[in-house]
């Protein structure tokens, strides 16, 4: 079936921490479809903003996927751009329709597994019928698609566009959060099931990738899909929690056996009660936590409030730290009508597979998250928190907006964040880190004079004036398949 992976490359799956070595992520590049989101449609489709493609392929992703492929698959990219002088050329090696592209299979690119599938003609036929449907195409466009060749076909399917001049349907911008069609626990895959209409296609593009490319053949039985409430369809639109809405940014696997699931703005009380039912049916985990956050746009998903840095340190918004969730500097009018805003409260419940009718309640994450360090990961070590904007405002909030806390570790302590956030590395700084730039840190690892396995207790800051109008950092932008056990 594939033109890339021999029937004995199938890869190991596993991931039983937020900051165990990363040793293989999915991905996807920045396409041409960002290049085409229009400002009347941004919002629709998940954008705070339309953004620059140039500059963020050129100047900001390709810097990401440089410090992956130096940590994950340094074969793939030590020695070789400097070999190629001709900036066309350069470009091909970040495009996954390319020959020339680099083709990683610790570093997996999304686009490049979805082409592998569609050489299968029953599959093929599938996929275009699927999203024509989806999309409302025309028979004659349906036609047309099933004549085009594997990888111009998963081109089109994600970026819309059948020629730079033709496009066909919307784009899908939102593919380059590769966190949020499915997430790896332990040795299963629990697919997603987006809120947003905008992300329908991404969420069936990954469905077909996950049960039929040869990579995840032995695990295609340990693949899990949340079935929606029986009659969901019928339900008033108030009924709207009752539908299964689920996105990986609300999930976290933070030990072998204990799992985080945000219910919030993309996630919902159903997603989270069928979760706990499958994945305890199933002894994927023996605890689960549910994090309740406000809807709102400005949280979006927890993983945009919290990730972990290391077994004992965690990045963390100040606004849901102990100080204000018991608001020790209200006096007593004040606390009774903060107390009365119900919707903006915080929620931790914690349940136990031996017991899920008898669950444990925290107040804060604080509290959560200390435990998580201390008894999940047996740290003895003082557990510490690190605050967006060093948690003074105005910068807490604005910094959390541009991701501030939607950190990726490559191993434990490294961790990968956006270079605008000034007082959220001040932060890093005062609690011991290292601060790098990744040009610079990509050319001491060229060079030889920096390796992977001498860097610790490090921020790689990457450049972010365009990916950070996407709301979504580096946590959203990978999808983790295989960790080493911490």
């Amino acid at each position: 079936m594939s033109r890339n992976y021999s029937q004995k490359a199938k890869i190991a799956i596993s991931v039983s921490s937020e900051v165990g070595r990363l040793r293989r992520v999915l991905v996807h590049s920045p396409d041409s479809g960002l290049g085409k989101v229009v400002p009347s449609k941004a919002q629709d489709w998940l954008f705070e903003d339309i953004v620059h493609l140039d500059t963020i392929r050129r100047k900001e992703y390709d810097f990401y996927t440089k410090i992956l492929l130096y940590f994950l698959d340094p074969e793939k990219i030590r020695g070789r751009l400097g070999e190629i002088d001709d900036e066309k050329n350069r470009r091909a090696f970040y495009k996954p329709g390319d020959e020339r592209f680099f083709r990683s299979d610790k570093v997996v690119e999304l686009q490049w597994l979805l082409s592998d599938i569609l050489t299968d003609q029953s599959i093929k036929m599938k996929l275009v019928a699927s999203v024509c449907a989806i999309e409302a195409c025309s028979y004659d466009t349906q036609e047309q698609l099933q004549d085009l060749d594997p990888v111009q076909l998963a081109k089109t399917f994600i970026s819309g566009s059948l020629t730079d001049d033709q496009m066909l349907f919307a784009p899908i911008p939102n593919f380059i959060f590769t966190r949020d069609i499915g997430i790896v626990i332990n040795s299963y895959v629990l697919l997603n099931k987006p809120a947003k209409k905008a992300r329908t296609r991404e969420a069936l593009l990954a469905k077909y990738i996950f049960f039929n490319h040869p990579l995840f053949e032995e695990y295609q039985d340990k693949v899990i899909e949340l079935s929606d409430t029986h009659h969901h369809f019928l339900l008033p639109r108030e009924g709207d929690d009752r539908k299964v809405t689920l996105e990986g940014g609300d999930v976290m696997v933070v030990s072998k056996d204990h799992l985080l699931i945000g219910i919030s703005e993309r996630t919902s009380t159903e997603a989270a009660h069928q979760a706990i039912r499958v994945l305890f049916e199933k002894n994927v985990v023996k605890k689960i936590t549910i994090i309740r956050i406000p809807k709102k746009r400005d949280y979006m998903h927890i993983d945009t409030i919290f990730t972990q840095v290391r077994r004992n340190v965690w990045i963390l918004l100040g606004t849901f730290s102990r100080k204000a969730m018991k608001h020790e500097d209200e006096d007593e009018v004040q606390r009774i009508l903060e107390n009365s805003k119900k919707e903006d409260k915080l929620k931790i419940i914690q349940f136990r597979k031996k017991d899920p009718g008898s669950p444990e309640y925290f107040d804060n994450l604080e509290d959560l998250l200390t435990d998580i360090s201390k008894n999940d990961l047996e740290c003895t070590e003082k557990v510490r928190f690190i605050y967006s904007g060093n948690n003074e405002f105005p910068f807490d909030a604005r910094e959390q907006w541009t991701d501030s806390c939607n950190l990726l570790a490559l191993k434990e302590g490294v961790v990968l964040s956006y270079d605008r956030n000034d007082k959220t590395v001040e932060a890093f700084k005062e609690n011991g880190f290292s601060v790098v730039h990744a040009e610079a840190l990509i050319k001491d690892m060229e060079s030889g004079k920096a390796e992977p396995e001498q860097i610790e207790n490090t921020l790689i800051l990457m450049p972010s004036a365009e990916l950070s109008r996407a709301r979504g950092g580096f946590h959203c932008m990978s999808m983790p398949l295989h960790r080493d056990d911490l």
